[in-house]
């Protein structure tokens, strides 16, 4: 299997190249289903150690349906298949860049959450164009054991998303490990209010008056997003927008909890919604043959 890895913002991202389970034809959210369902094995083989590392989001090359786009990606964590992955989306592009795929300039790629635009700035700065976001419940309160109760939005952003304004534990680096838990706990507690969400996001305050805030995403697989997270930003932007404080195009700049940063801005989508807009940073890190020797004890991973 050929892979190039690369990380945006200190998130990992393995675009597979050749090698992956062929999903045959049709919608690419067909195809993506047909991954989760039948190849959970597969995924897990290229995430999770000795192969993976801890947060490793994958992005296997397919061919789109639309003509227009420079590629289809389908995107998978350990656990889950992903509707959209903005941190994804940008290594996708500077790989693609690095291959000489594509140029500068803007092209489109067609995710199972529909097709996306990416500006290439350089060889290492994109701006991604999401597709229409919004928020669906604002105010919810969940009873968290440990927690009390708690209080946060329901929004979609290519992926569910409840976030949460004020954090229950200090957004730092130094606080991963209850940071984690808290968010594992308070996911359980959504979902079993009967909401169906997948990711969670902390907000504190940022570091500087340079930044908005700070925020903590816990992704499907309970690793915590080392980016600001594309898809919960865009969730983000669709909050401020319905509460009113953040204008049509005006710039904020998002930290995440390791201190890299997005820009973000929106403007107004048709379907009531918000288009955000999302600049950060890729880098290549490497590129390998991925090998799956049927004696190898660990074929499948490092499942504990």
């Amino acid at each position: 299997m050929h892979v190039i890895d690369s990380h945006t913002g200190g998130e990992p991202t393995r675009v597979i190249l050749d090698g992956g389970p062929d999903l045959g034809t049709g919608p690419l959210s067909q195809r993506a289903a047909r991954l989760a369902s039948d190849y959970g094995d597969f995924m897990r083989s290229v995430c999770f150690e000795p192969r993976g590392q801890v947060a490793m989001v994958c992005a296997l090359l397919v061919p789109p349906c639309d003509p227009t786009c420079a590629a289809g990606v389908i995107y998978f964590d350990a656990a889950a298949v992903l509707g959209m992955c903005g941190h994804g989306t940008i290594g996708l592009a500077v790989t693609l860049m690095h291959m000489d795929r594509v140029g500068p300039g803007a092209h489109r790629l067609e995710t199972p959450a529909g097709v996306v635009g990416v500006d290439i700035i350089d060889a290492n700065t994109v701006t991604v164009t999401n597709i229409e976001s919004r928020r669906t419940q604002a105010g919810v309160t969940v009873d968290v054991p440990g927690l009390g109760r708690i209080t946060g939005d329901v929004a979609y952003g290519g992926n569910w998303f409840f976030l949460v304004e004020e954090s229950p534990v200090p957004v730092r680096s130094s606080h991963i490990r209850p940071l984690t838990d808290a968010a594992i706990a308070v996911r359980a507690a959504v979902v079993g209010a009967g909401i169906d969400v997948d990711h969670v996001i902390f907000y504190g305050p940022a570091d500087g008056a340079a930044a908005h805030s700070r925020n903590f995403v816990l992704c499907p697989d309970d690793a915590y997003d080392r980016s600001p997270c594309g898809t919960g930003c865009s969730a983000r932007l669709a909050c401020l927008a319905a509460d009113g404080r953040l204008a049509v195009g005006e710039d904020i700049i998002q930290q995440s909890v390791i201190g890299s940063t997005y820009r973000l801005s929106y403007r107004r989508g048709s379907g009531g919604g918000v288009i955000p807009q999302i600049t950060g940073q890729a880098f290549v890190t490497s590129e390998a043959k991925l090998f799956f020797d049927p004696n190898d004890p660990f074929r499948g991973g490092i499942i504990l």
